[in-house]
């Protein structure tokens, strides 16, 4: 595997970053790194000219509502499936 990144910019960036990684765990991110870095290159060598640009995986589209003025619940309506009310209110337990 080719070496893309060095145990010394590994060590560069944990300071940075304010991590203390022990020479195993410098050895381990080094491999790591440069395992990532390995596939990105073989990901580089796939044909996407005819890809088109995305964003999102999947297209999606705004699903709001129209901003429209129009009555409101009526108080009792709302009241009705409410387990607890006082007719005005809900009646929930105390949280704290």
């Amino acid at each position: 595997m080719e070496t893309k990144i060095s145990k010394e910019e590994v060590r560069h960036v944990a300071t940075l970053a304010r991590l203390e990684l022990t020479e195993p765990e410098e050895l381990r991110m080094t491999e790591q790194m440069n395992s990532i870095l390995s596939y990105m290159d073989k990901l580089n060598e796939l044909n996407t000219s005819d890809v088109p640009a995305t964003t999102h995986a999947i297209q999606l589209e705004n699903v709001s509502r129209q901003d429209r003025i129009s009555c409101s619940l009526d108080r009792r309506q709302a009241l009705d499936n409410a387990p607890q009310s006082d007719g005005v209110n809900f009646i929930v337990p105390k949280v704290i």
